[in-house]
């Protein structure tokens, strides 16, 4: 494991909105608990607003090749750029889309690669109203089988959660870069049931909802979702990048993949550049730049 660390400008973020809504499911739950599990379920499940191609990464979407497939009902759209040599597979968040990886695009092309991506269920432009790690993992899959393996994956948030289950079971590739990435499944609803305060009673019907609801014919889907589980399974190179004071997704995260993964795994801890602005910022670009380069040795 090698490690860097640099510093850069800040951000933040408010949580007035999540404390109200959990002060009502808490409310609820105290009437109903049926009722506020089932409610607190929703609100996990589905992301609250699509993210919007913002003005800077409108010149990268307008000139992808798009072109759709179906998952589950659901038209989900896809986007090529490139000349279809060695493709990059990019993995977005939650709530947010495959255009917010603009800032790679025209790089990654001067190199000879072709960035690969899709909008999720639930996000972007595809259809639907929400999505999951295990689904899109299946729908890299297809696109690996569209495309051939891929030369690396590029993933952000919640999409490197789905990068490590699609790596694990479903695709190839030569290197991965992870931007602000969680790592723990049960992080998601741990930091749900954190940030609206959740009361533990409701934190336990959230947990079985997940189990029972969300995967119902998956074994130990908090050991199976994990990114760190079977690290034996991966032989690839990775380059883990992460905000020493990312207040969305703790860079004990990013640790936790460095100590599963050890001689595989580069570290970049970055300071002031929070959750979302570190997926453009130049640093994180050039890193992962030179670290997929196909020169590189």
């Amino acid at each position: 494991m090698r490690t860097q660390q640099t510093q850069l400008g800040g951000g933040r973020r408010s949580r007035g909105a999540e404390a109200v809504l959990g002060s009502a499911l808490n409310a609820s739950a105290a009437l109903s608990p049926a009722l506020a599990g089932r409610m607190a379920y929703a609100v996990f499940r589905a992301p609250l607003r699509r993210g919007k191609v913002l003005p800077g990464e409108r010149e990268a979407h307008i000139r992808a090749r798009t072109d759709e497939l179906v998952s589950g009902s659901r038209r989900v759209i896809t986007y090529q750029w490139g000349d279809g040599e060695r493709p990059v597979l990019m993995l977005h968040g939650w709530q947010s889309r495959a255009s917010r990886f603009a800032a790679f695009i025209p790089r990654l092309e001067a190199l000879g690669l072709s960035p690969v991506a899709f909008d999720a269920p639930g996000h972007g432009d595809s259809g639907g109203r929400t999505t999951t790690v295990l689904e899109n993992a299946e729908i890299a899959g297809r696109l690996q089988d569209r495309y051939g393996p891929f030369h690396a994956v590029l993933a952000h948030s919640f999409g490197v959660l789905c990068a490590f289950l699609a790596l694990r079971e479903r695709i190839k590739a030569e290197r991965l870069v992870a931007v602000a990435g969680v790592s723990d499944f049960g992080f998601l609803v741990d930091e749900f049931s954190r940030l609206l305060r959740l009361d533990p009673a409701l934190r336990a019907v959230l947990r079985r909802k997940v189990e029972t609801r969300l995967f119902p014919e998956v074994e130990n889907v908090w050991e199976r979702f994990d990114a760190t589980h079977r690290p034996a399974d991966f032989d690839l190179p990775m380059l883990i990048v992460h905000d020493e004071g990312d207040r969305t997704v703790p860079l004990q995260q990013a640790h936790r993949l460095v100590s599963a993964h050890d001689a595989r795994a580069e570290l970049l801890v970055t300071t002031g550049l929070s959750h979302r602005r570190i997926l453009g910022a130049p640093l994180t670009v050039d890193s992962t730049l030179d670290f997929l380069n196909p020169q590189r040795s």
